[in-house]
């Protein structure tokens, strides 16, 4: 950055007034009754690439981010926002995109130094920024980890050259293992992302990427199954070789039980870590825990003593920029309605292997648990779900039929 972040924007002192201003409307007596608030994680997003890849429905745009002038919005955002979160400890910040790894190390340092003046993080938060392999220079990820991320996701999603080209990625095997190499040497943790039923792919090929990436003995592993997204270039134009549905389910099979079997416990449907390494921030999504999310496009769940409140901000970079500075980057707001928060609640805990404590339930959503009972009832009698005094979580035929067991907690007609 050819100069330091403007940390006080023209407009900051009104958004914040006008934030805090809100404040009764929000906790004003509601249906629902939440007691302490859920913890709570922070997203920054940013949203640029060096190109789109032709799977990916992410919020991402290619081309060189101006760098300066984002963090300087970012703040701006995250400074009319704070009324809504005054007092509350961050857990974690995950810095995503878009590739986050495209801004330089300084950038990144300035960004963390500007949330920690503004934000009470824990003292053992977690910081995760994304990167990609396209990206990598060695002084880059020593830079990141002084500047305090200890926790990078690496975006590989393959190590055969053959399939990075067919997904559209900027990088090569060769890269990506440069990239593992300082990864593991720099980080005290660090995640793998991997693909997996890939145009053209079998099941020996799916197994050869989990086994190289296996070989960096990663604490973090995720595993996810290409699946074809409306408004991506592979929806207009879908590619051939697709695995048909019976062999990407033998892919996910085989692949699962590799990385069990590096000892690698798979806590979430796609996400496989060591004791002590699964995703904190990831988590919290998973236990509907609260998230303010700052930045272009991106997205908050943030409840208050009667109501659960989402927003989104604006999506288009340059725009997001301009409404940031003036305190209105948020474009959409509403509170979730009470018929809706049992749907919403099981989609994201249903997801963990071991689900979740019956008393979380209330807790998250200040709803009684009495609910729950007509799903959960279902979902028993078909074999979906099992519900005891303790948990309650999918079987192991509920997790392979998901969503069938989610459906059950839809708002009846």
């Amino acid at each position: 950055m050819s100069a330091p972040m403007n940390t006080g924007a023209g407009d900051g002192d009104a958004a914040l007034q006008r934030a805090a201003a809100r404040l009764p409307e929000l906790m004003r007596g509601g249906i629902l009754q939440l007691g302490e608030p859920p913890p709570l994680a922070l997203y920054v997003h940013l949203p640029w690439c060096l190109r789109k890849c032709p799977y990916c429905d992410f919020n991402s745009h290619a081309g060189e981010p101006d760098q300066r002038g984002y963090l300087d919005a970012l703040i701006a955002d995250l400074d009319a926002a704070l009324p809504l979160v005054w007092g509350r400890r961050v857990l974690s910040v995950f810095i995503g995109g878009g590739t986050p790894s495209l801004f330089a190390p300084e950038a990144i340092d300035a960004l963390l130094a500007a949330l920690r003046a503004r934000l009470p993080l824990t003292g053992d938060a977690e910081i995760t920024l994304e990167a990609n392999p396209g990206t990598f220079e060695r002084e880059r990820f020593a830079a990141y980890a002084a500047a305090g991320v200890n926790r990078l996701s690496l975006g590989v999603q393959s190590f055969d050259d053959t399939m990075l080209q067919r997904l559209g990625r900027v990088h090569d095997a060769a890269q990506a293992r440069a990239a593992l190499d300082e990864a593991a040497r720099v980080f005290p943790t660090f995640n793998i992302d991997l693909m997996f039923a890939l145009p053209g792919q079998d099941q020996a090929q799916a197994c050869a990427d989990v086994r190289q990436a296996l070989s960096w003995s990663p604490p973090h592993l995720s595993l996810y199954q290409l699946t074809i997204e409306a408004q991506t270039a592979f929806a207009k134009r879908e590619p051939a070789g697709l695995p048909d549905p019976d062999a990407a389910a033998d892919m996910q099979q085989a692949v699962a039980e590799l990385a069990q079997a590096a000892g690698l416990q798979r806590y979430e449907v796609s996400a496989y870590a060591r004791a002590g390494h699964g995703s904190r921030h990831n988590r919290n999504y998973w236990e509907f825990g609260d998230y303010l999310g700052i930045g272009a496009g991106a997205h908050s769940k943030l409840s208050f003593a009667h109501r659960i409140v989402r927003q989104v901000r604006q999506h288009q970079p340059e725009r997001y920029m301009d409404a940031a500075r003036r305190g209105a980057a948020v474009v959409e707001e509403r509170e979730v309605a009470r018929a809706e928060l049992p749907f919403e609640f099981m989609l994201n805990a249903l997801r963990l292997r071991d689900g979740f404590e019956p008393a979380l339930y209330p807790a998250r959503t200040g709803l009684p648990a009495s609910t729950l009972q007509r799903g959960l009832q279902r979902g028993v009698e078909l074999g979906l779900l099992e519900a005891d005094a303790q948990r309650i979580r999918a079987t192991p035929r509920g997790w392979e039929l998901l969503n069938a067991a989610i459906e059950l907690f839809l708002p009846e007609a």
